[in-house]
């Protein structure tokens, strides 16, 4: 707390309140106009205003607004041709992150389509899924990715699904190289016309998440939400003379719209990172003179894990926005890079409910404050972790949890805070709809989230509910491990969840798993973890079990294992490590477990 104040946080709420009403009654103007004013309208407006002035920064190449608008067009014109896109046809996006991606999407937004942003991690069944769920047509791919493509080309083909790939030639049928057709286009602007139908309320973007089910979902963004995340810039008081450093997958929402639309919004220069790399952040940005960063819990603890030097506090950078910073991470950070404001958020891609820490309070996700719970009424409620599920009263309503306890964050759903849901999923978007919560009748989103208020109105992010757990940056969605594992020859059943690990942000994926006969095959299980899941996915840690524990209701009780860890000296149960120099799973030996907790071996 601010010492001597009786308020010490006034002057940070009222700046806060003051810029959310500013930006809600931009957005209520956008809603409100004759003709939708969009996104790529703004960058269009930005385009007029300074075609000269640099967007991207990228490998050593730069491109202005002038210049990514032209690219655009040519884009537009060149699938206009090969692919007969017209207004309102999805387009599967399987790009890594570079300009590209972004002019295809602003070429895709100036005919109206909507693009599915495909996670470049995904392989085979997953790949599939998420391609037949937005009910795309045409899939755009890296050329890096073509061998992923070529893996799934003969079912894309059966369903007369049109492949390009942003290269000069491709010799492999069924795939049509774009490049040479877009660098041949006009790059003369496109009618609005051609999109005169796309609405606030239309869709954007598919923007794939994991949840408590198998497969990745498609959270349907509209253009209105596509808006509210690009004000997350404005609201962290970002201007027109930042500089963006964005080095997350453009594929999740944090680096594509927080990240790039945010920049459009606020018509700034941003560097495009292809991944993030620790040993290069500072020196880019002291390169590029950044000024914002973007980061996730475990990119931080990266930064902070590298060795100490002694121009290490010679940088621009003023604020940092992002989700998941531990604690101890947060406070190491900030004593070993200097005074930069961290913006913590808390929100979920399709959800309707959001917060921002607005001030410097370590470990926080945001604030209480009544004009955000008026605008987006949400509330926080008790919560049975081992039944996973709310606990009601005896008029079977939601009991609301009091200061200090923690309790299941969930959002009215309103016209003002809809939630859409997920595309092609009516069961999964029906999961996430909570009834009767304050009365009968209400609806809310269920956040699927653990979340706690203080004493002084600050939220703190504590645990997420059930089947899903984070790991690298990923959400990790178990029974989609689950169902991988019980391919695998020598197992009956998989129960999967994460487990912490010293030093470690998020959870490690560990299976419990009962087997059909008596022996573990170890090298098939792990040939199966390795072909069909991103290396985020893969249980590290499998733990042999005569049987598995069930709930009353056939769920796989899961609390008590994750307490347990994966301790051999507390454990009797088998233990086995995935050890990639091997390429197999090995006995977990004291040794290991010695050697995981130092930080000797990396997971």
């Amino acid at each position: 707390m601010k010492e001597g104040t009786l308020f010490p946080y006034l002057g940070d709420d009222c700046a806060y309140i003051l810029r959310s009403i500013k930006l809600g009654i931009r957005l209520t103007k956008y809603k409100k106009g004759k003709q939708f004013y969009s996104v790529l309208d703004c960058f269009l407006d930005a385009v007029k205003s300074h075609p000269n002035k640099i967007f991207v920064h990228f490998e050593g190449r730069e491109y202005t607004y002038g210049e990514v608008d032209k690219q655009s067009n040519k884009v537009a014109r060149a699938l206009q041709t090969e692919a007969r896109l017209k207004e309102g046809d999805a387009v599967a996006l399987f790009l890594a992150n570079e300009p590209s991606f972004i002019w295809t999407w602003l070429g895709l937004a100036k005919l109206g389509c909507p693009a599915a942003l495909l996670n470049v991690n995904i392989r085979s069944k997953s790949l599939l899924h998420c391609f037949s769920c937005c009910g795309a047509k045409v899939i755009i791919a890296s050329e890096e990715l073509q061998g992923a493509v070529e893996e799934v080309l003969p079912t894309l083909t059966e369903q007369g699904i049109s492949v390009f790939l942003l290269s000069e030639a491709c010799s492999t049928p069924g795939i049509n190289s774009l490049s040479d057709k877009i660098s041949h286009a006009s790059d003369q602007p496109m009618s609005r016309d051609l999109r005169a139908n796309v609405t606030i309320r239309s869709t954007a973007l598919y923007i794939y998440t994991s949840g408590t089910t198998g497969l990745p979902k498609a959270a349907v963004v509209t253009h209105e939400r596509v808006w509210a995340a690009s004000f997350v810039q404005a609201a962290c008081g970002i201007t027109s003379e930042d500089i963006f450093y964005i080095n997350l997958p453009l594929y999740h929402s944090a680096g594509f719209l927080i990240g790039m639309v945010g920049a459009i919004d606020r018509g700034i220069t941003i560097v495009l990172k292809r991944k993030f790399s620790a040993s290069q952040f500072w020196d880019d940005c002291r390169k590029y003179n950044v000024t914002v960063m973007q980061y996730i819990g475990e990119t931080m603890r990266y930064l902070c894990n590298t060795p100490r030097k002694d121009n290490e506090r010679n940088h621009g950078v003023k604020v940092a926005i992002g989700n998941g910073a531990r604690t101890d991470i947060w406070t190491e950070f900030l004593d070993r890079f200097g005074e930069i404001k961290v913006r913590e958020l808390y929100a979920a891609t399709e959800g309707n409910i959001g917060f921002i820490n607005y001030t410097s309070k370590i470990g926080a996700v945001g604030r209480v404050n009544f004009v955000h719970r008026f605008l987006f009424p949400y509330t926080l409620i008790k919560f049975d972790t081992e039944k996973e599920e709310p606990v009601r009263n005896s008029e079977g309503l939601c009991i609301e949890a009091i200061a200090g306890e923690t309790g299941l964050m969930v959002g009215r759903i309103t016209q003002r805070s809809p939630f859409i849901g997920y595309a092609g999923n009516h069961q999964q978007t029906e999961k996430k709809r909570l009834r009767d919560v304050r009365k009968k009748g209400d609806l809310y989103f269920n956040t699927g989230d653990l979340l706690r208020f203080d004493e002084m109105n600050f939220v703190y992010f504590m645990d997420r509910v059930g089947d899903t757990f984070r790991w690298k940056g990923e959400n990790v969605a178990t029974s989609e491990v689950a169902d991988i594992l019980t391919l695998a020859n020598s197992i009956l059943e998989a129960n999967v969840y994460g487990v912490k690990v010293e030093g470690h942000e998020g959870r490690i994926g560990m299976a419990a798993v009962t087997l059909k006969e008596e022996d573990f095959d170890c090298s098939h299980a792990y040939k199966q973890v390795v072909n069909y899941l991103p290396a985020y996915a893969r249980p590290r840690f499998i733990r042999i079990q005569p049987c598995l524990e069930m709930t009353g209701t056939f769920k796989m009780k899961k609390v008590k294992l994750v307490e347990e860890g994966f301790d051999p000296a507390h454990i009797e149960d088998p233990l086995y490590f995935l050890d990639p120099e091997k390429k197999s799973y090995v006995p977990l030996t004291e040794e290991i477990y010695r050697a995981i907790g130092a930080r000797e071996i990396k997971l």
